[in-house]
């Protein structure tokens, strides 16, 4: 009795020791991962210049001899602040002449209204005169005209003084600009003058100054490849390093996309200007900038390795799993589009009607399914949207016109989705159906691909709805779960 105890106990034990080895062999032949919940974030690198907000270059605009440089480079200057001085001389001369020149048309005026005033007493009495036939009408007439010219006189007197006190002025203006003043408060960044040297202003005003307003605020101007552009949007957020601090990271905002592109060597970029704090001080202007714009960040999703998406049974493996995948009994795998409807109608918050009206949608599009799953069983293959859940294919090789035919199809599903949902969209209120139409624009637009979901030792495969990536890892929904083991790979056979 005891011996066929044991020997029970003995063949139970190779066939479970057996089993594990086969099992374990099973297992061995692939490399894995697994499904995990973190975060991604995804990024855009850039290069760029720091500069200051605004630059302001001050000139002169009178030519001389520069006298006096009151600032050099890095002075900080406020505004009104004398920062050079030219010689005034010249200007100090042209306005005594103006004073003179003054001077003689208001005695030439003077005497203008002296002799206006005799041409018109003459013309008084002899008006009188003439009236009374005592004198000829051409005297009149001729008294007439000497009062009229005296009249210009005075006038033309008068327009003398008026244009040498604006040439006056003009040498007044002109001996003001003699001192250079800065028109903001802000660091002189460069100087470009010295004592003694003569300032030449004839055609255009030369550039004496360069200050930048204020570098407690500075900006980045990106050249974004035109691939990325369509990524960057206003306001996301910029972490960047310089060269001259590489220990440090600094933080910034996108503040502008500009539109005015630039090619060179055919390469088409944007520039995108980043604002940046540098209220410590620590940043300077013209430092080489290498920035990541954080164009999407997704906390608390599950990912996978982008492996597990590249990878495709070979050999037997592929025949085996093919066949595996093929519709069983009108069954359509995997729930896919499906289930990602109920997950967004539960964010809703519906109403019992509204939720009468989604289910009756969700079963007739439920039905059409298995409908078109089962016409795929009886032709041999897949359907139109034979992927799992409905979804169109995706992964293996890839063409142009595959991709327009996948285009096509999410088409005709949006189509479909919008007449099979309109009666449920109608109950919705204002803020419910911009979420269900925001939400639905995503889901059919969202590209799906294949994992291989290691089942009892074999590759099973499942269609998953594929979102952000890092370049690493990839978002991933649909019929997996955290703690999913899937296929990245086949072990080489000894």
């Amino acid at each position: 009795m005891l011996l066929g105890v044991a020997v029970v106990a003995i063949l139970g034990a190779g066939a479970w020791y057996w089993t594990s080895r086969k099992a374990d062999g099973a297992e061995s032949a692939y490399r894995t991962t697994t499904v995990e919940r973190g975060d991604i974030r995804v990024a855009i690198s850039a290069t760029g210049t720091l500069s200051a907000i605004s630059t302001v270059t001050v000139g002169s605009q009178i030519s001389g001899q520069v006298t006096d440089v009151l600032v050099d480079y890095n002075s900080e200057v406020k505004k009104g602040e004398v920062l050079a001085r030219i010689d005034p001389s010249t200007y100090e001369a042209q306005i005594e002449q103006g004073n003179a020149q003054i001077a003689n048309a208001q005695a030439s005026l003077k005497q203008a209204q002296a002799t206006l005033a005799n041409a018109e007493l003459d013309y008084t009495r002899k008006a009188d005169l003439g009236t009374q036939k005592l004198v000829a009408q051409s005297d009149v007439d001729l008294a007439r005209a000497a009062r009229d010219q005296a009249r210009a006189q005075v006038n033309a007197a008068q327009a003398s003084i008026r244009q040498q006190t604006a040439s006056t002025q003009t040498t007044r203006v002109n001996l003001d600009r003699t001192v250079i003043r800065s028109p903001v408060d802000g660091v002189v960044l460069t100087r470009s003058i010295e004592p003694g040297q003569t300032v030449a202003a004839s055609l255009q005003a030369p550039e004496l100054f360069t200050i930048a307003e204020d570098l407690s605020k500075m900006k980045i101007e990106l050249a974004v490849d035109e691939a990325d552009i369509g990524q960057v949007k206003v306001g996301q957020a910029v972490s960047f390093t310089v060269d001259a601090f590489a220990d440090r990271q600094f933080r910034g905002e996108v503040q502008q996309v500009r539109l005015s592109a630039t090619t060179t060597s055919n390469v088409v970029t944007y520039p995108v200007v980043v604002s940046v704090d540098n209220s410590d001080g620590t940043l300077l202007p013209g430092l080489t900038v290498n920035a990541e714009i954080e164009v999407s960040k997704r906390d608390d999703i599950l990912k996978i390795s982008n492996a597990a998406l590249r990878y495709k049974p070979t050999g037997e493996e592929a025949n085996a799993t093919a066949a595996a995948q093929a519709p069983q009994g009108g069954q359509n795998r995997g729930s896919g589009v499906s289930d990602d409807l109920v997950r967004v109608a539960g964010t809703l918050q519906l109403k019992p009607e509204q939720q009468s009206a989604f289910d009756a949608a969700l079963a007739a599009l439920r039905e059409r399914q298995a409908a078109r799953a089962a016409q795929a069983q009886q032709r041999g293959g897949a359907s139109m949207f034979g992927g799992p859940g409905g979804g169109p294919r995706s992964g293996g090789n890839s063409s142009s016109g595959g991709g327009a035919m996948q285009a096509q199809i999410r088409q005709r599903m949006a189509e479909r989705m919008q007449q099979d949902f309109a009666p449920f969209r109608a109950t919705l209120d204002e803020q419910q159906r911009q979420r269900w139409d925001g939400e639905l624009r995503t889901l059919l637009g969202a590209k799906r691909a294949p994992v291989y979901k290691l089942v009892n030792g074999k590759p099973d495969m499942v269609q998953v709805r594929v979102g952000a990536s890092d370049g690493t890892s990839t978002e991933v929904s649909g019929a997996v779960k955290e703690g999913d083991v899937v296929v990245v790979g086949e072990r080489a056979k000894e």
